[in-house]
């Protein structure tokens, strides 16, 4: 079953890097990749950090406070200290906003 909300305007991305958005109590991060957008989970699954604010090249987000790295395409654990997976959600642009299926 989908859910898919709206949660930003295409015009309102930071041009390929990291944007944060929250939808009710939920904070995501949006990312602008050189082959599309990906939304996963806007905190660092190892000690809460906001990945919004870390290192981004390609689809590899590395988180600001220990630099452990996730792939934004599927959630993955890259490297230490990182050990559990990311949540990732489904995007889609319709109408010049980004939608995420929060399901």
């Amino acid at each position: 079953m989908s859910d898919w909300v709206d949660v930003l305007a295409v015009e309102e991305l930071e041009p390929g890097d990291v944007t944060p958005v929250q939808h009710g109590r939920l904070k995501l991060a949006i990312y602008d990749a050189r082959d599309g957008l990906y939304a996963t989970a806007a905190l660092c699954t190892h000690a809460g950090a906001p990945l919004c604010d870390g290192y981004f090249d390609g689809h590899v987000i590395e988180c600001p406070l220990h630099q452990g790295g996730f792939d934004i395409r599927d959630g993955r654990a890259l490297f230490a200290p990182v050990t559990r997976a990311l949540k990732t959600y489904p995007v889609k642009v319709e109408d010049g906003r980004i939608l995420v299926d929060v399901a």
